[in-house]
């Protein structure tokens, strides 16, 4: 009985500080978005009356809603690139043994390890010296660099969590190998897939520190151009347009969620 109470007691106390946890980590997110249906000229909170008016002036900005479009394609480029890439070294790193495997490894983690700032000022000197600063490519290839090794890194914890027998067994049966990637391996592991395409995702859409030195052709980003904004004005635009960021982040994980399911994502 007395460790029934005992075991009652610590569950409520680990869901209670559970939810601190969480509303912590919520909190300026909801502060965010309340703030955006303010009536008042200025960002407040609580907000002083209801009104959806900084959200018409968001969707009638041609700034934002254009940064907004390069932010969602940029990003969308780099999950397909960063999946591509993240897959073939974590598959190469968790299948084989071969010399510079380890260099390997420690390449696709570096840039977890370098500062933003640092990589954005070389990526920026080294396409100035190849004459590429008004394209799209240095842009992209930031993203890349930052989003490649969360790819790596879900890929092969997926790729070493499922059985390699199955794998085996199809070679056994005369599959190709090529064709065991495609029917076996990448439908077992497709719920790392999509965690890992979601991760480059969002690292790539809310990125600021690299977007901001290497935007191009008077294009930039969604969270660079937040940033730029609120430096000269502070009324809510800015809160409503980052809350359409935040809508655009759940409805990608959502949309994951519901062809997946929660339990197979995790």
């Amino acid at each position: 009985m007395r460790s029934d109470l005992v075991d009652h007691v610590m569950t409520v106390f680990g869901a209670v500080v559970r939810g601190l946890v969480y509303s912590m980590l919520a909190l300026p997110a909801i502060l965010v978005v309340a703030s955006s249906f303010t009536s008042s000229d200025t960002m407040s909170f609580p907000p002083t009356g209801l009104s959806l008016r900084w959200y018409k002036k968001a969707f009638d900005s041609e700034v934002f809603m254009s940064a907004l479009w390069t932010s969602t394609y940029v990003a969308v480029l780099v999950s397909i690139i960063a999946l591509a890439i993240g897959f073939a070294a974590a598959f190469a790193i968790n299948r084989f043994s071969f010399r510079g495997k380890m260099f390997l490894q420690g390449l696709a983690f570096s840039p977890l390890i370098v500062p933003a700032v640092v990589l954005g000022i070389g990526l920026l000197q080294l396409f100035a010296w190849l004459d590429l600063t008004q394209t799209i490519y240095p842009l992209l290839l930031g993203h890349l660099v930052l989003a490649i090794p969360y790819v790596v890194r879900t890929v092969l914890a997926s790729l070493s969590l499922h059985d390699q027998m199955l794998e085996q067994a199809a070679m056994n049966l005369r599959a190709t190998p090529v064709q065991v990637i495609r029917r076996i391996t990448l439908p077992l592991i497709l719920p790392g897939l999509l965690s890992a395409a979601i991760f480059a995702f969002v690292t790539s859409f809310g990125n600021v520190t690299v977007s901001a030195f290497l935007t191009y052709g008077g294009n930039v980003t969604l969270p660079v151009q937040i940033f730029t904004y609120v430096n000269t004005s502070y009324d809510p635009v800015a809160a409503a347009v980052s809350t359409l960021m935040i809508i655009v982040t759940l409805a990608v994980i959502l949309t994951v969620e519901r062809l997946i399911g929660a339990e197979r994502l995790a």
